[in-house]
């Protein structure tokens, strides 16, 4: 743990803020998400203390304007060591979804030393190509303009249309509802800013990379979503101690539409890496 280290201004729900007891596990959400979209597993691993991060630009992590760089990969890391080191955890698990779970990727590999387990839901470990990485970033800043000039409702909207959603139909009304409203709670700059920042296109791939990484890693994914179910393979070969576990009936929300089965997942992977 390193003193010097700045207070970190994340939002972060504390289970064990009052006790600090329990075993660290920093959960990270995907784009529009928010500490909230783990709410409904606050009692599912009960020998954690589950830290749940509002990631910059999303819920109460609208970043001071004298922070340069706050919303990028690393700012982003930065503030999330801070936050762990403001409780003191020193070492934690960690679980990220989507872009949430390229952010705990990058982080596992910039802290080792910190990241005792690593759970990756649905993440890819970046775009390979740099003509398709550099169409993707266009796209994501043409989106990140159209957040900011239509507002949210309207964008989501837009992006519960998306093919990569199709099988979140099948939740139920309220589920549905819910996740609505929990994504129309964000601000309109801060998405954006989160976009141009942090999304897919401006993040380097790492595949390579994570030969590298010691921790036992599980890479979960929908068996509804075929190209997670790819990057999860790809992740899953080069890690170490990686396995993978596809599961049924799902797609990119593994969370929201298998909650059963991803509650048992989780749980069994923290008992088995302690």
């Amino acid at each position: 743990m390193t003193g010097a280290r700045p207070a970190s201004w994340l939002h972060i729900e504390d289970s064990g803020e009052e006790s600090g007891k329990g075993r660290p596990l920093l959960l990270l959400h995907g784009f529009t998400g928010s500490a909230a979209t783990w709410r409904p597993f606050r009692d599912a691993w009960p020998s954690t203390r589950q830290l749940a991060a509002d990631l910059p630009g999303h819920g109460r992590s609208l970043a001071p304007p004298d922070r340069p760089r706050p919303h990028d990969i690393d700012g982003t890391i930065d503030a999330l060591l801070a936050a762990m080191d403001d409780r003191g955890a020193g070492g934690f698990a960690l679980l990220g979804y989507s872009m949430g779970g390229r952010i705990a990727l990058r982080l596992a590999l910039r802290a080792p030393e910190r990241v005792a387990s690593l759970i990756v839901v649905s993440a890819s470990p970046g775009i390979a190509d740099a003509a398709a990485r550099a169409r993707r970033l266009t796209s994501d800043r043409a989106l990140a303009d159209r957040i900011e000039r239509e507002g949210v409702p309207a964008f989501v909207d837009y992006w519960q249309s998306l093919p990569l959603w199709e099988s979140q139909r099948r939740l139920p009304p309220a589920a549905r509802e819910a996740l609505r409203a929990q994504r129309l709670r964000n601000d309109a700059a801060g998405l954006a800013a989160s976009l141009r920042a942090a999304g897919a296109g401006a993040d380097p791939p790492l595949l390579d990379a994570l030969a590298g990484l010691r921790c036992p890693a599980l890479l979960i994914a929908g068996a509804l979503d075929p190209a997670y179910c790819d990057h999860a393979a790809a992740m899953g070969a080069r890690l170490p101690d990686g396995r993978v576990a596809i599961v049924p009936g799902a797609g990119h929300a593994v969370h929201l539409e298998q909650p059963d089965r991803f509650r048992a997942l989780v749980a069994g992977f923290l008992a088995e890496t302690g």
